[in-house]
């Protein structure tokens, strides 16, 4: 399996519908969280607008920016997950979200994507500059907790948000 990282694209648009069609079917909330934020079936131009947050528009709403991309696989010309890079950290994002949130579709899981999906955004991370990045995941989520893991990740601490308990782990870069 050669995986690689891409940016949306109205080329990929079939790709992408196809992924988030699967995900709906199988009814699972869909993360990260910027690709289900704005509908790909209606104003495809919006929604690929949506899958960025640029530096002026993060200052204006008080967001930090972020970049997103999907993860293509090579062999199959599918798309079989998605992350979203936050290039900072705000306190919202120290606590409980992170610098990298992802998924890997129902039909691409227990295969490995995930792991190998966050070591590409980890060179993402390294491209932006930064040299230490936060993960975060819950504690019943244990599949995430290994993928972390497997890149690097060192529990820091749990903490408790909205009656869920978050585990955060640091990956140094």
């Amino acid at each position: 399996m050669k995986l690689r990282l891409v940016r949306g694209s109205g080329a990929l648009r079939p790709l992408i519908l196809e992924m988030l069609d699967e995900w709906n079917a199988a009814g699972e909330k869909i993360i990260p969280y910027a690709i289900r934020k704005a509908d790909p079936h209606g104003d495809f131009a919006a929604y690929l607008a949506s899958l960025e947050v640029s530096e002026a528009e993060a200052a204006a709403v008080g967001l930090v920016p972020d970049s997103t991309f999907f993860c293509l696989d090579e062999g199959t010309g599918r798309l079989v997950g998605a992350v979203n890079i936050r290039h900072r950290l705000n306190e919202a994002l120290l606590l409980n979200g992170g610098h990298i949130g992802g998924g890997v579709r129902p039909s691409a899981r227990g295969k490995g994507v995930a792991t190998a999906m966050i070591a590409l955004a980890l060179d993402e991370c390294r491209a932006l500059g930064l040299d230490r990045v936060l993960m975060v995941c819950d504690k019943e989520n244990a599949a995430s907790a290994r993928t972390i893991q497997k890149n690097g990740g060192v529990l820091e601490n749990e903490v408790t948000v909205g009656g869920v308990t978050e585990q955060r782990y640091w990956l140094e870069l």
